[in-house]
């Protein structure tokens, strides 16, 4: 008899479907490496979202400055002057600005003029008050003087402006200050750097800084008269005016601060023309008119 072999079959058993090797390695892991994945992935979140937010506040510091730059960039070449007969020789008046808010700090890689609204959070970390950084306050009095018809009838003789660190710069009466606020900005910052700006097309220089004290440059025997809030002589602009000797010149000092009072040894006079405190704007304002309705300037 013949022994019976057993033939073996390969019996192929049935694969079962394969998924993704991730999806499989994810099932095997244990928990342990997988918090350990998650804690990686949230670290990872936390540094791309430390990362956007820093480029974002380095976005907007790029903005500002480069607004300031641009600002300057356009006046690099000077700034127009306004033509009106300067040929009188009747009395005129000065007009000086103190302690003007006007300073120039490094702010990240680039210099700018500070002010409350724009370095708030560089002022606080230096220690100091953003109330007291107001550069508009100079801008609204240096354009409510030089839009008057005072200066347009040609009887304002000079402005001058001293900064709250002593710095004291000139202002011609036929300069043509900008009328917003980021261009006016960019002047300050030109002319506390470079201590000059020429006009245009000529090399006259509009704005320039110039030596302490401000009594050498006053016209001789000319009436010096502060105005304050706190002055307990109240008068009518108008009336008082009269009072003033009109065959010489007539200086005007006032404070171009957020708050607090003048203090200046050359001041003859100190008066208030209103119960209230008034900005120093509207002040100004109110002496271009007793001056017009004065000399009839219409």
């Amino acid at each position: 008899m013949v022994r019976a072999y057993g033939i073996k079959v390969n019996k192929r058993k049935e694969r079962e479907p394969r998924y993704d090797r991730e999806v499989d390695e994810e099932e095997e892991q244990p928990e342990s490496e997988q918090k350990q994945k998650e804690a990686k992935e949230s670290v990872k979140k936390a540094k791309i979202e430390s990362s956007s937010k820093a480029e974002e506040e380095d976005n907007k510091e790029k903005e500002i400055t480069e607004e300031a730059a641009a600002s300057a960039d356009e006046i690099v070449g000077g700034i127009p002057i306004v033509l009106s007969d300067r040929s009188t020789d009747k009395p005129g008046v000065v007009f000086v600005l103190e302690k003007a808010s006007l300073e120039v700090a490094k702010v990240g890689k680039t210099y700018q003029l500070l002010n409350s609204d724009d370095h708030a959070n560089f002022l606080k970390k230096n220690n100091r008050n953003p109330a007291d950084y107001r550069p508009d306050i100079t801008h609204q009095a240096l354009l409510m003087i030089l839009d008057s018809p005072i200066n347009k009838a040609g009887r304002l003789k000079a402005v001058y402006v001293r900064t709250e660190k002593g710095v004291l710069f000139e202002v011609k009466p036929h300069v043509r200050i900008p009328r917003t606020f980021k261009r006016f900005a960019g002047i300050m910052l030109q002319l506390l750097q470079k201590l000059s700006i020429t006009a245009v097309g000529s090399r006259e220089k509009l704005l320039r800084c110039i030596k302490n004290p401000v009594e050498d440059h006053l016209p001789v025997n000319s009436r010096k008269i502060g105005f304050s809030h706190s002055s307990e002589k109240l008068v009518n602009m108008q009336k008082h005016l009269a009072t003033v000797f009109n065959d010489t010149d007539t200086v005007f000092v006032l404070g171009a601060m957020a708050h607090g009072k003048i203090k200046c040894d050359y001041i003859e006079d100190f008066v208030s023309i209103s119960g209230y405190p008034l900005s120093a704007a509207y002040c100004i304002s109110r002496i271009c008119e007793a001056l017009s309705t004065n000399w009839n300037i219409i």
